[in-house]
């Protein structure tokens, strides 16, 4: 289970040293390289409360099996994708196998390993090998990359899911499907549409040829339908993923939203720190990938520190000093790619951003699951989960595909991203400042 949370978790972070290359062989600019970011991430979250009740209607082996050999086949196809096109399908393949297996291996984990010590010991090592591999995702990005070529990111992983696949068939245990409760599939679907659709809504209206200039406000107002619809959905299903009771906790809702801005913030960050190292700086994958290794060594540490901050000074002051550190990280950006800085001018916007992601997520993590009861627990850790993503995804769609849209040359790509970014986290402040943590919920 730890071997497949640690390649699904490379998987977030490394394709953004490759994009520069994946672009250059595919003849793809950076403003169009944000569905490779973004497909895995929207389908990734958007599935993710489907594959949970997957695992309970199904089984969770046989949908642990299942997720597992949809995200090996999509890494292999990846891997061997003849066009940009296919490579995209391949990225949003991936993305619904994490969504599957996931839910299922984290629930085998909590019923194979019984309540006390032993199950802290074993979800201890599963955050923590989730942590490596957002980590090492980008330094093993630039390693491979420049050695063995991009392909290879994806291609590297499809022996170990095999492994997974044969070593859960023989140390998992079967077990009878818990009931036959009916799966809200059309919410399911309407969930990923509406950021596919305001995806393809912003990379198309940054196209500077306007060839289809029809296409941006179909897509943008596909995607305000799809929204729409998922509600009444909800409102009307027998067994909804997201039930409205959902909605009357207020902490919860505040803190989802802060949730989404924060990420959509953090995740741009990340494209910004490759596209100025190789598309600014010349610098190979090699070479960025190393000058990234401060972010790396910076999350670590932040992961550490945290918690046991976080019983001192309380989980808002821990949001709100996140949000303060991301904002700060993007202007170090906006102010390095100004003046044209060396790479190494990027370290103290690294160091604010693993302090940002450190602080505010954690934080905002403890307030979205604060007082649930067993009623609503997977609801409550499913809804974050899929905030997180999808804020990521948004954010990387509308602050990069906007700062570097071929019809907006005129203006410095990284300054126009960077004050998107830090309106949105203005935002998630104002909103983190109404977040009160619920009485009776020990700090």
């Amino acid at each position: 289970m730890a071997m497949l949370q640690f390649f699904i978790a490379v998987d977030v972070t490394v394709v953004n040293v490759a994009l520069p290359s994946i672009g250059a062989d595919f003849g793809v600019d950076g403003h169009t390289l944000t569905w490779i970011v973004v497909g895995y991430t929207i389908t990734g979250g958007g599935l993710l409360m489907l594959g949970g009740r997957l695992g309970d209607v199904l089984g969770r082996r046989r949908v642990l099996l299942l997720g597992t050999a949809l995200f090996g086949a999509a890494s292999l196809l990846a891997g061997l994708a003849p066009s940009f096109a296919v490579l995209v399908a391949a990225r949003l393949l991936q993305g619904a196998g994490e969504a599957i297996a996931l839910p299922a291996a984290m629930a085998v984990i909590v019923l194979m390993f019984p309540e006390g010590p032993r199950r802290s010991r074993a979800l201890s090592v599963w955050a923590a090998v989730a942590s490596c591999g957002l980590v090492l995702g980008f330094v093993v990005s630039g390693v491979v990359t420049e050695l063995l070529g991009w392909r290879w990111i994806f291609l590297a992983s499809v022996p170990f899911i095999l492994v997974v696949l044969a070593a859960a068939v023989f140390l998992v245990p079967g077990e009878r499907p818990a009931g036959r409760a009916p799966l809200d599939l059309p919410g399911a679907l309407l969930l990923v549409a509406a950021p596919l659709l305001f995806t393809l809504g912003v990379v198309e209206a940054g196209a500077a040829d306007g060839r289809r200039a029809w296409l941006p406000p179909v897509a943008l107002a596909g995607a305000v339908a799809a929204g729409v619809l998922f509600v009444r959905v909800e409102r009307r299903s027998r067994n909804p993923l997201v039930p409205l009771r959902f909605f009357r906790n207020g902490p919860r809702v505040l803190a989802n939203t802060a949730t989404a801005l924060l990420s959509a913030a953090l995740s741009t960050s990340f494209l910004l720190f490759t596209y100025y190292l190789q598309d600014r700086l010349g610098a190979g994958p090699l070479q960025a990938g190393l000058t990234m290794l401060p972010l790396a060594v910076s999350l670590i540490a932040a992961s550490v520190l945290v918690p046991r901050l976080l019983g001192r000074w309380g989980a808002r002051v821990c949001v709100l000093a996140g949000v303060g550190f991301t904002a700060l990280a993007m202007a170090a950006i906006a102010l390095v790619s100004s003046l044209g800085a060396a790479g190494w001018a990027l370290v103290p916007a690294m160091a604010l951003i693993a302090a940002g992601m450190g602080f505010g997520i954690v934080g905002l993590q403890y307030v979205a699951v604060s007082g649930v009861t067993e009623d609503d627990a997977g609801i409550a850790s499913g809804v974050q989960r899929a905030a997180d993503q999808l804020g990521g995804s948004a954010g990387v769609t509308l602050y990069v595909g906007v700062g570097f849209a071929p019809a907006l040359d005129a203006f410095e790509p990284f300054l126009v991203s960077s004050c998107l970014a830090v309106a949105g986290l203005a935002a998630a402040g104002a909103v983190t400042a109404r977040i009160a943590v619920p009485t009776g919920v020990p700090e």
